[in-house]
């Protein structure tokens, strides 16, 4: 059914979200360390926002990471409450699966609505690791929703609004900023299919550079002036450590899905500058390959990056790897060329059930310690490592099937080579 009418499917799929957020479930779920970070916990938040309306600083501590965006957005213009944040966060997700559509849409040059949609829709509004997080109130939900606002812009060619929208999702996630270059390669392209047909990027790099530059400098304009506006929210830079700084200096090693908080805990102090700035820099490597190679596909590029971000970030939730997981409905022509997802589906299954029964055993019923829950992350970071490989390898061997089907020399040769390896 949900493949036959979007019109009825997607408000039907959005009332069942709006139902669920008003049970008892975001009480019970806004702790949860797997379904957000220090940077976007709903506690936490609440908690700026009880320190702002009394007159306190609420960067002068140690707990409050969020934006002051939000601060100043939940403030005044929409105070926060039971009724509120249910409608909030449910109409992010809804915009975000729409943007989802519509970016579906643009890759295939439709116009018209078409029985996919729906699944595209689904894709995104039943993803439990989507879910989970909305319910929590995390404020990852907002940052999933600009990115795919940003994309939805860039694959109609809006700059501005490209540019602004990323911008708004870099100050709430100084990691957002990584998604630059592929976007601005997709401004400057197409977001239509290529991985089938590959062909170098049509520009000279000197061009490249001429023609992206303007883009760099109006996306720095933007942020300049968001963060003067958030200087005068907050009432002063201290917000730039606490937020910002928080990325890449790791100050808060509250438990997460992710692969830093450990090895963190266990490090020397006098080691940690040097590995911190190991794991940023390895963090930052990824967006310049990825958009060489797909440089054919700027949108695939993207989302490729969205599983490393989402394996290798400082502070990943659920939310990351769900928009990962999502985004996966718009490549349908890199299925047949998967290696492992059956297993890749088995993993992320086990890591189902064993972070939250390892998460309880440390946290809550005290049997375990930190070695039970980091152990199970450390299977999260293979799953979502098979997956990003499966994914990469599944754009590079459509790009030389497609290769060897139009004839080229190289692309044949590539292909031939392949199916050698496969047998």
């Amino acid at each position: 059914m949900l493949s036959m009418n979007f019109d009825i499917a997607f408000p039907s799929l959005v009332a069942g979200r709006l139902a669920l957020a008003y049970l008892n479930l975001p009480d019970t779920l806004q702790h949860d360390h797997q379904l957000s970070t220090p940077l976007t916990s709903y506690p936490r938040l609440q908690e700026g926002l009880y320190l702002f309306h009394n007159g306190v600083d609420p960067y002068s501590g140690g707990l409050f990471r969020h934006s002051p965006l939000l601060l100043s957005l939940f403030s005044t213009v929409l105070p926060l409450n039971r009724h509120t944040a249910a409608l909030l966060w449910t109409a992010s997700d809804a915009l975000a699966a729409w943007a989802l559509v519509q970016i579906w849409r643009a890759r295939q040059q439709l116009t018209a609505k078409t029985p996919r949609d729906s699944l595209i829709a689904a894709a995104y509004l039943l993803n439990p690791y989507i879910l989970l997080p909305t319910l929590a109130r995390s404020t990852a939900t907002f940052e999933n929703a600009l990115l795919l606002l940003a994309v939805m812009f860039a694959c109609r060619g809006k700059a501005a609004a490209t540019l602004l929208t990323l911008a708004v999702a870099t100050h709430l996630s100084l990691t957002s900023a990584l998604y630059l270059l592929p976007l601005v390669l997709l401004l400057l392209t197409t977001p239509v299919s290529h991985l089938a047909s590959p062909r170098p990027y049509p520009y000279a790099l000197q061009d490249i550079v001429k023609r992206a530059g303007p883009f760099m400098v109006e996306y720095t304009v933007y942020m300049l002036v968001l963060a003067g506006a958030a200087t005068l929210a907050s009432g002063g830079w201290g917000w730039v450590g606490k937020t910002w700084g928080a990325v890449l200096t790791l100050p808060d090693l509250t438990p997460n899905v992710g692969l830093w908080w450990y090895f963190f805990t266990e490090m020397f102090d006098h080691f940690r500058p040097f590995f911190l700035m190991v794991f940023s820099i390895h963090l930052a490597i990824y967006p310049l390959p990825l958009s060489i190679k797909f440089q054919h596909d700027p949108l695939y590029a993207l989302y490729a990056l969205t599983g490393v971000l989402a394996t290798f970030k400082p502070y990943p939730s659920l939310a990351d790897a769900g928009l990962f997981v999502s985004m996966a409905a718009l490549f349908p022509e890199t299925y047949a060329h998967m290696r492992t997802p059956f297993p890749t589906a088995l993993v992320h299954l086990h890591c189902s059930l064993l972070l939250p029964l390892f998460h309880h055993l440390w946290l809550g019923a005290g049997t375990g310690n930190a070695n039970f829950y980091y152990a199970s992350t450390l299977v999260w970071g293979v799953a979502m490592g098979l997956g990003v490989a499966d994914a990469v390898w599944a754009g590079l061997v459509a790009g030389i099937k497609g290769a060897a089907k139009k004839g080229d020399a190289a692309g044949a040769c590539a292909w031939d080579g392949w199916e050698v390896a496969q047998e």
